[in-house]
């Protein structure tokens, strides 16, 4: 029994909130009331959550060794002993291949992309994680191709403000965790993850404010915008706008002024205020265009 909740604990199901990005193109399609669209898109939601779940699985095989020497990766299971890097190999590539089925059921276009979201993490893990921007660029592509699973990847057009606001808003999320880790890590941050000796806070600082500048101000113009009201049937969704700027505020406080920002999954988690904001935007847009 402890080997089987090992296995579940690596594929890091708590992390699965994340794929939510797939569903945001049910709401913004218009299409929440097609049934057979809303079966696409959890089978999409599911899909990727197996997809993300085999990423996490090779991760945790290829930086065990790594992770053993980290205050909060240690106790991973393939870090801490619970299971071999061998059988978490084994159980990425089972898991994997379940996604792509599952995604090809869904249909062809779904599959692709799940496909690409395996192929980049892997080169991910393997290379491009060592490469400074690159690899804050390809966790943002990630969220991407979840947008693009949940519209293109179930026959919905993919808007491209979504995909812009959507971007924008994980490349905030990846500089602040970068941040965050080296906060935490210290002297010790380099030996951890490589990368971040060649970032500095002045830095990261400066690329948190460009990508939180540049998200709000797209989305608000979004909100504003007349082909936005005639897409949506409402010219009142700047009244979600106080939502995300709550939400980008809280999450800068607590990034640096509690020691957050590891993980956006954790904070929403821990956080009541910012859970309420992005409750809040969620509800706000349901009402006015779900």
């Amino acid at each position: 029994m402890k080997r089987v909740l090992a296995r579940i604990e690596l594929m890091r199901p708590q992390h699965w909130v994340k794929n939510a990005f797939v569903l945001v193109g049910l709401v913004f399609g218009h299409v929440s009331h097609d049934i057979e669209m809303v079966w696409a898109a959890f089978g999409a939601t599911l899909a990727f959550c197996l997809a993300s779940g085999a990423v996490y699985a090779f991760n945790d095989a290829r930086d065990a060794a790594q992770d053993r020497d980290h205050p909060g990766k240690r106790n991973r299971p393939v870090a801490r002993g619970a299971l071999s890097p061998a059988e978490a190999v084994v159980l990425s590539l089972f898991t994997a291949a379940a996604s792509l089925v599952l995604a090809a059921w869904v249909g062809r276009e779904l599959a692709a992309i799940i496909g690409v979201y395996l192929a980049l993490s892997a080169a991910y893990t393997l290379w491009l994680k060592r490469m400074p921007v690159i690899d804050v660029v390809v966790i943002a592509a990630g969220f991407m191709l979840r947008l693009l699973a949940g519209t293109l990847g179930i026959g919905i057009d993919p808007s491209r403000w979504l995909l812009a606001c959507g971007f924008l808003l994980t490349l905030f999320l990846g500089f602040a965790k970068r941040r965050a880790e080296i906060e935490r890590l210290a002297q010790d941050a380099a030996l951890h993850r490589a990368v971040l000796e060649d970032y500095s806070i002045g830095f990261l600082d400066r690329a948190i404010a460009l990508c939180a500048a540049g998200m709000i101000g797209t989305y608000a113009w979004y909100t504003l915008a007349a082909e936005t009201a005639l897409m949506h049937g409402t010219g009142s969704l700047f009244l979600t706008l106080p939502w995300v700027l709550l939400g980008t505020g809280r999450y800068l406080y607590r990034l640096r002024l509690r020691g957050g920002g590891g993980d956006p999954a954790e904070e929403l988690l821990r956080d009541p205020l910012l859970t309420v904001s992005v409750a809040g935007w969620i509800v706000t847009v349901l009402w006015l265009i779900g």
